[in-house]
């Protein structure tokens, strides 16, 4: 019977951490494109794979987790918590890489890409999808714990959403890769997610519903735009 009364809340709280994944899953795609096709994969598999890894181990810190939620100190007015300057500091990096991202896409077009390609490293671009995974794990460890008590449901969850993450981090790659209207879009999405964490981390709550039906909206315009507006065929 407990079995059974454990099973609604494990298959809520899946589906609420691959929605959340999903934000990794653009962030690595983004970064992956910067190396040589060869390792595009190896760079996916490892970001995903050592995420696990980084919610299985800090699973087992959870009262170590939960602590960040105490107030270490207060500026006019506002508590600032442990968990609130990793999501501050996680939030201003996803904003300075999508900016960034952004600027290089729209103002100095492709070619811009290829200095900055040929600077980046595997190691380089793996430590920062950890920077990354690390504000991820602790905002969904405390979520999960919310919801949840049981930490076999808790380690459940995590292993089936990063295999889901595994089987779908390919096709969305090479989806965002083929169509660079979808990049930039991508971009954007990543700077309402770290625009979205420094806020959570001031205690500013923004329903992550409203975040994702709009993220949701804006993709469906532009799949319908791709759908609808054919390239023009020479001489026309």
């Amino acid at each position: 019977m407990q079995l059974a009364d454990n099973i609604v809340p494990l298959l809520t709280l899946i589906v609420l951490e691959t929605i959340l994944g999903i934000d990794n899953i653009i962030f690595i795609s983004i970064l992956a494109d910067k190396l040589p096709d060869e390792q595009r994969d190896k760079l996916r598999y490892w970001g995903i794979g050592l995420s696990m890894v980084m919610r299985l181990g800090l699973l087992a810190l959870i009262a170590w987790i939960m602590q960040l939620d105490q107030t270490l100190f207060v500026i006019s007015g506002i508590a600032i918590t442990g968990k609130g300057l990793i999501l501050l500091a996680g939030g201003l990096f996803l904003i300075y890489k999508s900016t960034k991202e952004i600027y290089h896409k729209a103002e100095l077009g492709d070619d811009a890409n290829a200095p900055d390609t040929a600077k980046a490293t595997f190691r380089d671009l793996l430590i920062q999808v950890l920077i990354l995974d690390m504000v991820f794990s602790i905002d969904s460890i405390i979520t999960a714990v919310g919801m949840v008590e049981q930490l076999w449901v808790m380690y459940t969850a995590v292993i089936v959403t990063v295999g889901i993450m595994m089987v779908a981090s390919k096709p969305i790659a090479s989806f965002i890769s083929r169509h660079p209207s979808f990049k930039v879009l991508a971009l954007c999405f990543l700077l309402i997610i770290g625009m979205s964490l420094v806020a959570e981390g001031l205690h500013v709550e923004i329903p992550k519903g409203y975040i994702y039906f709009s993220m949701a909206f804006a993709f469906l315009v532009d799949v319908i735009q791709m759908k609808t507006v054919r390239p023009s065929k020479p001489g026309n």
